[in-house]
Parts: C-alpha cells; sequence; structure tokens
C-alpha cells in the first residue's frame, strides 16, 4: 500500500528535489511553501504528470500553528496520516546578532524552529497508533559548529539537533525513527547570496572540493526513509568532509 509523505519548503532547492525523489518511488505527496504558489502548483503538475501519484499542495505559513492544524486536518481526510515528515522549510538570516531586530529573531525561530515542533506534534499520533514512522529534520552543519554572523540561524540548528536527539528516545518504543541531516554547502538559491569569491572560498574549504547537490541531499533522505529502524536520534553531517 502506498504510504504517505509531508515536505515543507518543498517549491525550490532541497525541498523540490525531495519530492521528486519520492514520487519518483511511488509515495503519496504533501507538499507546502509558503510564497511560491505557482512553482508549488507546477510541481504538482508535474510529478502527478511523470509520475502518476496523488500529490497535495498547500500554500501557507508553518509558523502559524493554526495553519498547520488544518493541513494535517485536510491530509487525515485524503491520506488518513502521515507516514514519513521531512521538515526541510527554513529561512536564514546573515549578519551581526547586534544589527537584528528582534521581530527578525522571532521570525527565524518559529520557521525553523517553531514550525517542526507543530509538524512532529501533530504527525505523530497517526505513527504511535501504526507503530512506524519517520521523521527526518533538514538542518544544518552550523547548528553543531556554529557561524561568525549566523548565530540566531546557528542557534535555531542546533535546537534542532537537540530536539531530534530527544524526540528520537521518546517516539523509540512505538517504531519510530527521528534523525537529523546536517547540511553543509548546499548549492541552492538560498545560498545564491554569496558572491563568486566568497562561494570560491568556501568551495577551498571543502574537502570534497565542491558543494553538494539538492539531488545528493534528497536520495539521502529517500535512504533515511527506509534505513534501518535501529538508526535513530542521529544528527549526520552531509557536508563533503567539511566540518
Amino acid at each position: 500500500m502506498s504510504r504517505t509523505v509531508l515536505i515543507t519548503g518543498a517549491s525550490r532547492g532541497i525541498g523540490r528535489a525531495i519530492a521528486t525523489a519520492f514520487a519518483r518511488e511511488g509515495f503519496r505527496l504533501v507538499i507546502t511553501c509558503i510564497h511560491s504558489s505557482a512553482a508549488l502548483s507546477d510541481l504538482k503538475e508535474a510529478l502527478e504528470r511523470q509520475f502518476r501519484v496523488d500529490v497535495l499542495a498547500s500554500v501557507g505559513d508553518l509558523a502559524d500553528y493554526r495553519y498547520v492544524e488544518n493541513l494535517f486536518l485536510e491530509i487525515g481526510v485524503r491520506f488518513g496520516g502521515v507516514d514519513i515528515l521531512v521538515n526541510n522549510a527554513g529561512i536564514s538570516y546573515v549578519g551581526l546578532l547586534q544589527e537584528m531586530q528582534i521581530e527578525e529573531w522571532n521570525r527565524l525561530i518559529a520557521v525553523n524552529l517553531t514550525a517542526v515542533f507543530s509538524t512532529c506534534k501533530l504527525a505523530i499520533p497517526y505513527m504511535v497508533h501504526h507503530k512506524s514512522g519517520k521523521i527526518i529534520n533538514i538542518s544544518s552543519v552550523w547548528g553543531n559548529a556554529g557561524a561568525s554572523c549566523e548565530a540566531a540561524y546557528s542557534a535555531c540548528k542546533g535546537g534542532i539537533h537537540a530536539f531530534t536527539k530527544a524526540l528520537a528516545k521518546e517516539l523509540a518504543p512505538s517504531n519510530i525513527q527521528v534523525n537529523a541531516l546536517a547540511c553543509g554547502f548546499i548549492d541552492t538559491e538560498m545560498n545564491a547570496c554569496f558572491s563568486e569569491a566568497e562561494r570560491e572560498a568556501l568551495r577551498d574549504e571543502i574537502p570534497a572540493g565542491r558543494f553538494g547537490t539538492p539531488e545528493e541531499t534528497a536520495e539521502l533522505v529517500l535512504q533515511l526513509s527506509a534505513g534501518n529502524p535501529y538508526l535513530t536520534g542521529q544528527i549526520i553531517a552531509f557536508d563533503g568532509g567539511w566540518t
């Protein structure tokens, strides 16, 4: 029987690649984004046409708990629940902490961390009932190491790492695995803010000699979704040996 995967932040980059990878394997998909409704609609149509899978597309703000509640009600009616949850949605902030406004801090925490709480909380009951499930949180190496001029972003990702480890212990008796993927520099639109000189300097720091791709990230997420049930509570570095 086909299983259902929810992928947040799926309109572009890593999320889009993850959605495509799961569609290729015949999963039913729930894909979300906050702004790019046209891109999300195009993705839905492309996946349905190419892979003949059922796709529910939803546009909304994951920082709004009521939106997430309504999304899960819709998922329940359509698919019953979520078998695999991929928390990919996120935003960045690059700049000195002393120049960051409290509104920017609150927004970053809401989108990058609180939204993970909300989706997990609402996905868990269905998974517990079926004694099966996978939660995969897309994070960053800065959650382990911290990054200058990205203190708030690093705090969010560090929070996700601690959350992942704790929730994995909580859900292990129900055969639900919770892991996080700590990505290094993945070549996406989010990282287009860096100049070519900055990108070259970063590339020189990576032992693999290149940036990762969204498609490589998606393949690892797909592997984790079908992986060994004894693997849980892990923060898996995916960074070409960078950190």
